[in-house]
Parts: structure tokens; C-alpha cells; sequence
């Protein structure tokens, strides 16, 4: 239930202030028609999606022809999904628009976990950019090949792509902590001209050397001309010298002098990334998603829903192997200096992030759910400890957020601070519903749906429903739905994976429910949801509840076939001390019998002690359900610690 009151109202020099504010402005001349909510904006932004993309591109200073002589066409097709095409007539360079920005201000502030900190101005970003370019270039690296990373949240990976996207190639990557063949299954399957890695990588306190997988997986990708060693741990050379192919980046650069970069502008829909799913089910998908629909859907989402203006401090604590990554380098096209960090997020302590936050005078905060649920389950209170006085935005993605920590980050981080849960995903490189600077915040809700997307929550039967559990959709194509799958000539895999539910909607696999408020509230993934007697209930809501208990740290639920129905099953990672007796199973089945409903109370309450992720950090509820009902696992590579799944086979609690 709603709170009476919102968490967080902003005020109207805050609204003022916010670029979504003058946006409206000129959407409002555009239209012919003045705007009063920002719901009449969203719903002049679906039904004039051609104004509306046309404009996005001018108020964010998109650099590159939009078409001829003005005349240009926004839409072909619009009515088909997939099939669609947006700016056809247009052409751009992802590159360029990130460094159109120069000088010697900041361009990246990196940090990494063994302490290291490095600072890149514009200029310095700009030059690494060149060298980059011009050594992929001696490699006979030509627009449309794929240059794939297995690379840390670094100042190197981030030129990397730049370079490549400045010559029309594809960039793909992961991060270093994958195994081998969670490398080979992605990078395998796109034929790679290029493979970039690390000579190490730092994690919890821990140097991680990496060479021995480096030189397995390049011994694989046949198609690699050659391979890269970035220095991070200072050993690059040494294990560029056990790699056939390999070479130390520094080596490679140094015949190259900074020069001018040359920036080919190539059609809107030209492939920029392969991103990939997260494989817990089979070998994962390629999606690819096109220069043009990313970067105009980037710069909406950051200068409208975001906030961000040039000289921003943007964070976003993530991994080369998350969208997020990708999400946050787009940064660079609003004039914001990235933040960027490596390593675990709690070492040597649950504080790291806010110290990065306090000593860099951070405006923009990213993080997942879990992290934010960690910090209030580790007792720790920034509020008290750091200056967040520069913090205006406190981003929360990954999982849904419970209501219990959107309550704690006014109570625990900061009490004036915009809150923006977001959702979306991988499959459209960005976001459904996200965060909206000129509304309050609700405990529990995405504020409201992106600008530009007719998002829409379906029963079965394909009718709307508000306030009511159904199925995240979206109506309308969008700029950003990917180009295709790689190696999916007919389309068809693309078509399954979204469109097979809903004849020409975008079906998202999320179960979703609109607010009273107009926000949205994401109970979990459509495919895990739980079915006990015939009932559709999110997984998130039993989150939200147990995980308020001081006792249990996290929990992983799934719906068990047994005696011809579904039912309930619950497994939670206890705390330090904490035994699962009768009291507290029964204590749990009260908090979510009074909290959720009857219907949510699970059947069986399992202890276990750890709980499989995947490596963006998300719980694998699929994963956990395929080795309770003893099926095979397809791709163990994609999780973190796939040594957890041991842990639910052949439980004796389960078979009675």
C-alpha cells in the first residue's frame, strides 16, 4: 500500500531547474498546446512520436544530419514491431557525440579497488581515443567488425569503444571475472577481430590474475587478429608474452602520435553494441542495438529523466558485463565527467562507494537494489557519516527496490535526493519506466514511464489493467528496440523472444502493476512468477516482506510443481547466528501473510547458505527452479558462484 504521504517532493526551484522543465517548454510550442503534467507530455510523446524523436534530437544537441533539407522522415513503418525504422534518412557517429565535449576538464575519474585513482580531462580521453582509433586501424579493422573486451570498469575500456565506434565497428564486452567458456559462449558466437583483456583485476582485496584464461580463450576465437593486454595489476607484458597474438596495449600504442580523430558518420541504424542475455536458460543471446537508437534514447533518458547537465559528476556502479556500463558511458554526449569505479563494492567495507561519492563530489549516484539493501542490512548510516551535500539523484536498478529501502535512503543515505528506481533491460539497452525529477517519489513506485515509449500493463487476454498484476508491455516502437539477434537471419528467435505473446507488442517478460500515482511497481520477472492455485503472484512481494526481517539477509523463491499444482517455496540466507527453527518459520509466514496476502505464505521454508546470482548481481529464480525440479542447467558460466545451485538439489524438505 502506498504511503499517504510521497518520500521525496521537489521543489519548484527544483523543478525549475530541471531540464525536463524546458524540454516541455518546447515540446508545448511543437504541439501547439501547453502541457500541465507530466503525463500530458508522455502521452503527446506517444502519439506524436515523430515531434517527439525530432525534438530530442535538437534540445540534446545531437551532432550529425538528421535528413535533407529539413524534410527529414522521423518514422517508416511506425505501426510495425519489429519492422519499424527511425531516422532513415539520418547519419551520425556514436563517437563523436560523446566527445564533442573538449579542454582539460574532467573527462573520467576512475578509482579502483587496490586504490588506485586516475584522472582523464577531456583532452586526455580525446587523444587515448586517437591512438586507439589509428592502431585499430593498422589492424585493417573496417565498420561492421566486432571488437570484443573482457575488460574492468576502466578509462581503457571506455576509449576502447569510443575507437571503435568512430570507425563504424561493433563493440561487445564482459567483465574479467566471467569464466572461460562464459566468454566463449558470447564472444564465440560473434567472430571477433579483436579481443581486449586485462593482465589482472582486483577484487576483494584480492589481485586476480587472469592470463591463463586469456590465452584459453583466445586460442578459441579463430577470427582474433589480435589481442590486447591492458596493464592493471602491472604484469601486462609478461603475459602478452605467453599469448600467441598478444601484445601490452602500451606496446601497441607507441608508434601512434595524437592526432585529430576522424569520426565516420554511418545511418542511424548502423550496429554499435552486442549485448548479451544473461544465459541462465541457454546459450545467451546476442542482441544488437544500433548507434542511432541508442544514443538518442541515452541522452532522453539522462538530460529528461536523469537530470544531467553538463559538468555532472555520473556514477553508476556497474561492470563491463551489465548494461549499465553502456548506459553510463553515454554520459560523456551530456557533457558529464564519469565516475568510474572497479572492485567490490564492499571492500574493506559497506562505505567505499560513499567515500567516492563525499571525496568527488558526486551528483549522480547509481547503484543496484541489492547494494542499498546491504548497506541497511550491514546497520550503516552515510546520512551521518558523509558529505552527500553534492548527491541530487540516487539511481536504484538491477531488482526491484522494496519499500523498505526506498524508505531507508531518505532515513539512512540522504533525505533531500531524488530516488529514481529504474527498469527495463539488456533487450533495449536502457529503460521502460524510470525516474521523473518534477514528481514525487512513493514509497515502492517507479515515479513513470519513459518519454517516448506507450508502456502499458496487459492481463492474458491482452486488455489494459491499472492496479492490477499483469504484463509490462509496450505498444509502440521505440528508437532503441534492438536491430536484431546476431546470426537470426529471419528474425525468428527476435520474434520469439518478444513478440509471440502479443501479435506486434513488445511483450517484456516483466509482471508489472500501475499505481494510483500513475508510477509503476515491478513484482518480478513474468516467467518466474508464481502460479499456486491457478494465482499469479510476483516473486518481489515476498522479498519486500521477508527481507525486512533483521534475521534473514536475503531470500530466493520459486514455484515448486507438486501434486499436480504450483506451490510456494522459500529459501533464505540466514543471518550470522540465526537457525531456521519453528519460531521463526512461523514468524516469517506472519510477516508475509499480514504483509502480502494468505496466497503468498510459502508451503516450505528452506534454509540454505548462499543463493546463485547472476554476474549483474540478480538472483537466478530460474536457475533455482530448473535444479530443485531436476533439469539440466544450460549455462552455469553466466553466474557468479554456480557452486550455490549444489546447494538445492535433492532437498528431502522438498519431497513431501
Amino acid at each position: 500500500m502506498a504511503a499517504e504521504v510521497p518520500l521525496w517532493t521537489p521543489t519548484q526551484d527544483q523543478i525549475d531547474a530541471a531540464p525536463l522543465t524546458a524540454f516541455m517548454k518546447a515540446a508545448a510550442v511543437k504541439a501547439g498546446v501547453a502541457f500541465s503534467s507530466y503525463s500530458e507530455l508522455h502521452r503527446w510523446s506517444v502519439e506524436d512520436r515523430e515531434g517527439f524523436w525530432s525534438l530530442v534530437w535538437d534540445f540534446s544537441g545531437i551532432v550529425g544530419d538528421k535528413g535533407t533539407n529539413g524534410g527529414e522522415r522521423v518514422l517508416v513503418d511506425g505501426d510495425r514491431m519489429p519492422g519499424a525504422s527511425f531516422l532513415p534518412d539520418a547519419t551520425l557517429n556514436f563517437a563523436e557525440n560523446l566527445l564533442k565535449k573538449t579542454g582539460a576538464g574532467e573527462a573520467i575519474v576512475f578509482r579502483g579497488e587496490d586504490k588506485v585513482e586516475r584522472r582523464l580531462s577531456w583532452n586526455e580521453l580525446r587523444a587515448l581515443t586517437s591512438r586507439l582509433q589509428q592502431l585499430f586501424l593498422s589492424l585493417k579493422v573496417k565498420k561492421g567488425d566486432r571488437i570484443a573486451a573482457m575488460m574492468p570498469n576502466m578509462p581503457e575500456t571506455v576509449a576502447a569503444m569510443l575507437a571503435a565506434a568512430s570507425i563504424g565497428a561493433v563493440w561487445s564486452s564482459c567483465s574479467p571475472d566471467f569464466g572461460e567458456q562464459g566468454v566463449l559462449d558470447r564472444f564465440g558466437q560473434i567472430e571477433p577481430v579483436v579481443f581486449i583483456a586485462p593482465d589482472g583485476y582486483w577484487y576483494n582485496g584480492k589481485a586476480i590474475e587472469v592470463a591463463d584464461k586469456i590465452a584459453a580463450v583466445a586460442a578459441k576465437l579463430g577470427t582474433v587478429r589480435k589481442v590486447l593486454v591492458v596493464d592493471y595489476l602491472g604484469t601486462s607484458s609478461d603475459v602478452a608474452d605467453i599469448i600467441d597474438k598478444a601484445v601490452a596495449l602500451e606496446e601497441a600504442l607507441s608508434p601512434f602520435a595524437v592526432k585529430p580523430v576522424t569520426f565516420e558518420r554511418l545511418p542511424f541504424a548502423h550496429p554499435l553494441y552486442i549485448l548479451f542475455s544473461s544465459g541462465t536458460t541457454g546459450i545467451p543471446k546476442c542482441i544488437v542495438h544500433s548507434a542511432g537508437g541508442t544514443l538518442i534514447q541515452h541522452v532522453k533518458e539522462h538530460r529528461l529523466h536523469a537530470g544531467l547537465t553538463d559538468g555532472d559528476r555520473f556514477f553508476y556502479f556497474t561492470t563491463c558485463g551489465w548494461m549499465m556500463w553502456n548506459w553510463l558511458v553515454s554520459g560523456l554526449a551530456s557533457g558529464a565527467t564519469l565516475l568510474l569505479y572497479d572492485g567490490s563494492p564492499f571492500y574493506p567495507n559497506g562505505n567505499v562507494l560513499f567515500d567516492f561519492a563525499d571525496a568527488e563530489k558526486m551528483t549522480f549516484f547509481g547503484t543496484s537494489a541489492k547494494f542499498i539493501d546491504s548497506v541497511r542490512k550491514a546497520a550503516l548510516k552515510p546520512i551521518r557519516t558523509h558529505d552527500l551535500s553534492s548527491v541530487r539523484a540516487i539511481s536504484s536498478t538491477g531488482s526491484p527496490l522494496s519499500p523498505e529501502d526506498f524508505r531507508f535512503v531518505y532515513d539512512g543515505i540522504k533525505k533531500d535526493v531524488h530516488l529514481a528506481s529504474v527498469s527495463g533491460g539488456t533487450d533495449i539497452v536502457s529503460c521502460f519506466v524510470l525516474g521523473v525529477p518534477t514528481q514525487p517519489v512513493w514509497t515502492g513506485e517507479i515515479q513513470g514511464p519513459g518519454l517516448g515509449l506507450a508502456v502499458d500493463v496487459w492481463d492474458d487476454d491482452g486488455k489494459p489493467i491499472s492496479q492490477q498484476k499483469g504484463e509490462l508491455v509496450c505498444t509502440k516502437a521505440f528508437p532503441s528496440m534492438p536491430i536484431g539477434f546476431w546470426n537470426d537471419p529471419e528474425g525468428k528467435k527476435y520474434q520469439a523472444a518478444y513478440f509471440e505473446r502479443f501479435d506486434n507488442v513488445w511483450c517484456h517478460g516483466d509482471f508489472a502493476e500501475w499505481t494510483v500515482h500513475g508510477g509503476m511497481i515491478i513484482h518480478g520477472r513474468s516467467d518466474a512468477t508464481l502460479n499456486p492455485g491457478g494465482v499469479r503472484i510476483g516473486t518481489a512481494e515476498i522479498y519486500n516482506q521477508v527481507e525486512q526481517m533483521p534475521e534473514i539477509l536475503e531470500a530466493l523463491c520459486i514455484g515448486q510443481d507438486f501434486d499436480n499444482d504450483v506451490r510456494v517455496v522459500l529459501f533464505v540466507r540466514l543471518a550470522a547466528d540465526v537457525k531456521l527453527d519453528d519460531d521463526l518459520e512461523k514468524r516469517i509466514r506472519s510477516k508475509i501473510r499480514s504483509g502480502a496476502s494468505p496466497r503468498h505464505v510459502p508451503a516450505k521454508i528452506v534454509a540454505v547458505t548462499d543463493i546463485p546470482r547472476t554476474k549483474s548481481g540478480k538472483i537466478t529464480e530460474l536457475a533455482v527452479r530448473d535444479v530443485v525440479h531436476g533439469r539440466a542447467i544450460k549455462n552455469k558460466e553466466a553466474l557468479a558462484n554456480p557452486e550455490a545451485l549444489e546447494l538445492f538439489r535433492n532437498l528431502p524438505q522438498l519431497a513431501e
